[in-house]
């Protein structure tokens, strides 16, 4: 008698399979799902390998152009860096698969869904989170100690990875030292903080599609080693923890939406949408995409990038991207205004009274400081 239908969020690699083998031999019919958001994978392998190992069913979804236009595209307008440094990739796609993972337990009317995620990590908590928003039965294998008691050879494991980092440990992009010798120069369209194309100038090529716009400039930025940190981060579970990630496409598209943005958005504006961002950033990475204040948060950085259009110019070269030029017809910047050759509608005069009444607390804070060491 079986104690029910699993999906299981799979990879195909040790962990995954070890709990498909292990659910099976307590008793769970279990079916496989593998996500595709991109990664090098050979899917077809994977999906034999589920079948060998005993899955009932084996689902292999193609979630790429869902998690760009879906996931990638807010992330993007957000701006969202957690902790100054990390793009937040790994972060963002959970709630994408969890998604999907959902649906497939609800058309195959299972009773439960499991990962892979280890009990110390974020991605327990990002998968589940998203899980118990949408569905309520959740196995977590590397939380019973049946299994986590079973499975000791995971410790070794993860000693490795922390003591060492090979050279080829990164997949999406070269060692900027053996990168081109030639910089790579783009444009790339924006319409309402999202981007809508992206050309390679001096060939002539674009691609507008947002899948294939995306992975082109994961191609380019990876080729001139765009995107490497090596960081420790701060999980959400309390513990720090050393990660090493690569977001070439992300991090052209940071650097070009900041310009943009910065070019087309009210100061005051700005400086909300930009707190927003990383109370943004800071849910991604703790999993609270589906939760109330994320949905809300999501919608305020979406309007403020309502003029956030134009196009942005840059060029990417050994590791780096740097911005050449920008124009929009959403522009605020007004070159008569600034010009220190031409006065325009703006009297200098009114700097002094302003310059004043700024200084007013300023002189207050000196003046009780002065009186405190007095006393002293």
């Amino acid at each position: 008698m079986s104690k029910g239908l699993v999906v299981l969020a799979y990879s195909g690699g040790l962990d995954t399979s070890c709990i498909l083998l292990w659910l099976k031999e307590q008793g769970y019919d279990v079916i496989a799902f593998l996500a595709n958001i991109g990664q090098d994978e050979d899917f077809d392998a994977a999906q034999k390998k589920a079948e060998k190992l005993g899955a009932k069913k084996v689902f292999i979804e193609d979630l790429r152009s869902e998690f760009v236009q879906e996931f990638i595209w807010p992330a993007v307008q957000a701006n969202a860096v957690y902790e100054d440094r990390y793009l937040l990739g790994t972060s963002i796609a959970r709630p994408c698969i969890a998604r999907r993972q959902v649906q497939i337990a609800r058309q195959e009317r299972a009773q439960y869904v499991s990962h892979g995620a280890t009990g110390k990590g974020n991605d327990q908590v990002r998968f589940e989170l998203t899980c118990y928003a949408l569905y309520p039965q959740i196995i977590a294998p590397w939380r019973i100690p049946e299994f986590y008691s079973r499975f000791r050879g995971r410790k070794d494991l993860m000693e490795y990875a922390e003591n060492h980092a090979p050279s080829d440990l990164y997949q999406m992009t070269k060692n900027p030292e053996d990168s081109p010798s030639e910089p790579d120069v783009l444009e790339i369209d924006f319409a309402k903080g999202v981007p809508v194309r992206v050309t390679h100038v001096k060939e002539g090529t674009s691609k507008d599609t947002p899948l294939e716009l995306f992975c082109y400039l994961n191609e380019i930025g990876g080729k001139h080693g765009v995107g490497r940190i090596d960081i420790v981060e701060n999980r959400f579970i309390g513990m720090k923890s050393r990660g090493i990630y690569e977001t070439p496409g992300g991090t052209v598209l940071l650097h070009a939406h900041l310009d943009i943005e910065t070019f087309t958005m009210d100061r005051e504006v700005r400086k909300i949408k930009q707190s927003l961002g990383i109370k943004f950033s800071e849910l991604i990475y703790n999993g609270f995409w589906y939760s109330p204040e994320c949905e809300f948060v999501r919608h305020c950085i979406d309007k403020s990038q309502e003029n956030v259009e134009g196009r942005v110019q840059l060029s990417v070269f050994k590791g780096q991207v740097y911005i050449l030029g920008r124009e929009s017809p959403k522009s605020l910047y007004n070159e008569e205004l600034v010009s220190m050759d031409v006065q325009g509608d703006y009297d200098p005069c009114d700097a002094s009274g302003f310059i004043k009444i700024n200084a007013v607390r300023l002189r207050e804070h000196n003046r009780l400081q002065g009186a405190t060491q007095k006393k002293l």
